[in-house]
């Protein structure tokens, strides 16, 4: 093959490849339909802002299902009979959330009185509480339910009980401003149903908070200076309000109301009687401090001291004043 052929058709090849490349190119870039229906890369949508900060109410329940450990005490100072007294009432509460929304918890109390005058002193260890919480929330709003019952072993039960023992019953039902009624009422065994609904936001928690007690006699049959009654039902409700005044710190008020669905009787020199008008509800307020730490990866500390006092009869008479020292440690 000559020179001259093999030039001309290396210039044919080179110009047949540089067409095809000029086609192909073309066609890549031909259909503008590609480009029309061509779709933006999904966004993730934005994370939820954390739900605001909770304030921990003094004596109604917490409006969550958590694993916390909290001791309290309740340390009330009387007046009877122109007689100084005083009564302290102690707490112990756990709970472990056995899911997010289910937490079962048992609660004990102790109560040691100083009782005026020359009345003996006494102490009491009451009925221990067993139950569970249900809670659910949303950004502002947490709902709460509990189910529970007493345990009726407390001291001071029974047809003839320990006077000194009766009287720290019946004192530290009072420091307790009647909201624990169940756990003092130690001849009973009581069935508890309770629901709590709470606002939380804008460093604010706005909390109401009722509960029923229906109580069953389980013992002292022949005690009828202290419980006459084969059954009883009782009922406890409030209110609290709580600021974040900085993100460690809080103040919360409380208003508690306590009050005997049925009326309560005694015997009297062989007569069953009713209770006291002033003795069938209590009405007591509450104003404190809490601060708020972490302490731990999942763990908190959350002491607080709040002042009570009552507004009615019988604790306005006796010039009821109350301290109460509460240290919850959540998991």
């Amino acid at each position: 093959m000559t020179a001259p052929v093999l030039h001309r058709r290396s210039i044919a090849l080179a110009v047949t490849a540089a067409a095809l490349i000029t086609a192909g190119g073309a066609r890549a870039a031909d259909p503008p339909e590609a480009t029309a229906v061509s779709v933006a890369p999904a966004t993730a949508p934005a994370p939820s802002p954390p739900p605001g900060p909770y304030s921990l109410p003094w004596q109604l329940r917490p409006a969550a299902a958590s694993t916390v450990v909290r001791a309290e005490s309740s340390v009330a100072f009387y007046d009877s009979a122109g007689q100084s007294g005083s009564t302290e009432a102690t707490m112990l509460l756990g709970s472990y959330a056995v899911t997010p929304h289910l937490a079962p918890l048992v609660r004990l109390g102790f109560v040691q009185n100083q009782a005026p005058g020359t009345a003996a002193d006494g102490s009491s260890f009451i009925n221990p509480v067993v139950g569970a919480t249900y809670a659910r929330h949303t950004q502002t709003v947490r709902w709460a339910l509990f189910a529970g019952a007493t345990i009726p072993v407390g001291a001071g039960s029974g047809d003839h009980p320990d006077a000194s023992v009766s009287a720290a019953n019946t004192a530290g039902l009072q420091a307790r401003s009647g909201m624990d009624n169940a756990m003092f009422a130690v001849n009973y065994a009581t069935g508890i149903l309770g629901a709590d609904v709470a606002y939380v936001g804008h460093r604010l928690t706005l909390q109401a908070e009722a509960t029923l007690f229906q109580l069953f006699r389980v013992h002292g049959d022949d005690a009828g200076a202290q419980s006459s009654d084969a059954t009883r039902t009782n009922s406890t409700m409030g209110v609290h309000a709580g600021f974040f005044l900085l993100p460690v710190l809080s103040v919360g008020a409380e208003l508690r109301y306590q009050r005997w669905l049925s009326t309560p009787t005694r015997v009297v020199m062989g007569s069953r009687v009713d209770i006291p008008d002033a003795n069938k509800d209590t009405l007591t307020v509450a104003v404190g401090p809490r601060v708020h730490f972490k302490v731990g990866r999942n763990m908190f500390l959350r002491p607080g001291v709040s002042y009570s006092r009552g507004l009615d009869n019988p604790l306005s008479g006796a010039s009821y004043n109350t301290l109460q020292i509460d240290v919850p440690v959540q998991f």
